[in-house]
């Protein structure tokens, strides 16, 4: 580890030690913690007992690891499952001093609720000071890639499009010497050590194909004998799209491959519950006065019926009634004179004026909640296509039916991710499908809170992608 990452990291890591005591002294002088009589000595005991219980806490949700390459949105969930372990600890020492605190249950989700506020606002400045930084050319780590494999070159591409990452690539090895969208060969895989010795690198990351396991070791065993940080991009094309965990038996790494998270019936509870609650909640806060509003908006700016009908794919490949707000011109054609779907597209004629509001705000989507109530869909899963896209899809996409293994949802990972709008080619399809089936192999129910809350980050930043 470099120095400036490394003195970023302690920061990093510090700095939430006076947001707890900030959070502390707002929230007593608010609620009142303790009886004046009672003295002040137990400001101490508090604060104490508050900075090892967060740091405690932190140790289990890995809340210090390095998530520069995660959207903020899983860092908020980070955030919170901290401060939840942080209150469970932090009242259980508490209960020793339960007759000199006055422990309000009022004061406790004041508490929580600002410390949540507070440490969510300090890292996002964290973050965007980090990008900063990084923009400048400092506190960037040094990567060398080992291979010019697909992955190599979808690693090479994607630090490059996220340079907020904190990687630069300063070249990559191969035995061949090919070319990696502009990253400078440096050698072959026996040069490793020159390179290493050469060059200030703190990263090696190797992309080799599985077949060549006699590279790899030595790859391994060259980095271990320089102190550099290893990682491995496996090349598990037949385990891509399955929910895999690697492992050790005694010393031998051993790949799981384990059936769907959701096949679990608990897991099913739990996300059904969850889907009920939230489509009631949404409706109690919001739909009761927002679909009425957007009904009369579209009856007043266009001829046709407010809701729109249309036959899709939901789980298991059963057809299903999706609803969604019209916001084309009825009688708007479906297909081309070749017979061929017609996607919407950027400018599309056939969208009304009121309708392209709807479709970049992606509240044209919202009816689906009562498709989430029928039991039809879910709030996060694979978005759901017409019929003609997925009669298309299956012959060019691959693994493309296996999106139907669980249910549609309003919102999904490909969504938040950048991919969605229009399909213009296989691969975006392609795309598309890889995200879907990534969550569907790792579903977990923080996953579809952080696909929520970056669905509710987008509506208000919007999307390019959305027409």
């Amino acid at each position: 580890m470099n120095r400036p990452f490394y003195i970023y990291s302690v920061l990093r890591y510090l700095i939430d030690a006076p947001v707890l005591v900030i959070t502390f002294f707002l929230a007593q002088s608010i609620f009142p913690l303790w009886e004046e009589n009672a003295g002040h000595s137990y400001i101490f005991i508090f604060v104490f007992f508050s900075i090892i219980s967060w740091f405690t806490s932190a140790q289990f949700t890995r809340i210090y690891s390095d998530l520069r390459s995660k959207k903020f949105s899983e860092e908020i969930i980070y955030v919170a499952s901290t401060v939840f372990l942080h209150t469970i600890l932090l009242t259980s020492f508490l209960f020793f001093f339960r007759y000199k605190f006055l422990l309000s249950n009022v004061f406790l989700a004041f508490y929580i609720s600002l410390l949540f506020f507070l440490v969510s606002v300090f890292k996002y400045l964290v973050r965007k000071f980090s990008h900063f930084i990084i923009y400048r050319g400092k506190l960037l780590k040094n990567i060398l890639l080992v291979g010019s494999t697909p992955a190599a070159y979808d690693f090479y591409e994607t630090i490059n499009r996220f340079n907020y990452y904190g990687y630069r690539c300063i070249g990559f090895i191969d035995d061949k010497q090919t070319q990696l969208n502009g990253c400078s060969y440096l050698g072959k895989t026996d040069d490793l050590e020159n390179i290493l010795r050469e060059n200030t690198i703190d990263e090696v990351v190797i992309a080799l194909p599985n077949s060549e396991h006699q590279q790899i070791t030595q790859a391994v065993e060259v980095c271990d004998y320089h102190a550099k940080s290893i990682r491995i991009i496996p090349d598990l094309q037949f385990y891509t799209t399955s929910n895999i965990q690697v492992n050790n038996i005694g010393l031998l790494p051993v790949i799981s491959i384990r059936s769907l998270p959701q096949d679990k019936l608990g897991n099913q509870l739990v996300k059904r519950f969850f889907d009920i609650l939230f489509s009631l909640m949404f409706f109690a806060v919001f739909g009761w006065w927002l679909l009425p509003l957007i009904s009369l908006a579209i009856k007043l700016t266009s001829n046709g019926p407010v809701f729109f009908k249309q036959e899709r794919w939901g789980l298991n490949n059963e057809k299903i009634i999706c609803y969604k707000f019209r916001t084309m011109m009825t009688g708007s054609p479906e297909k081309d004179h070749n017979g061929n779907y017609l996607q919407a597209t950027k400018d599309d004629p056939r969208v009304t004026p009121f309708g392209r509001i709807l479709r970049q705000t992606n509240m044209d989507e919202l009816p689906q909640f009562w498709n989430v109530l029928a039991g039809n869909m879910s709030v996060v899963g694979p978005r759901p296509h017409p019929t003609p896209l997925n009669l298309e899809s299956i012959r060019n996409v691959d693994k493309y039916l296996q999106r139907h293994l669980v249910k549609p949802g309003i919102t999904g990972m490909a969504q938040v991710n950048g991919c969605r709008g229009e399909t213009k080619t296989p691969a975006e399809m392609q795309k598309r499908v890889d995200y879907d089936l990534y969550y569907i192999h790792r579903w977990t129910f923080w996953l579809d809170c952080q696909i929520i809350l970056q669905t509710v980050i987008n509506f208000f930043r919007g999307d390019q992608n959305a027409y």
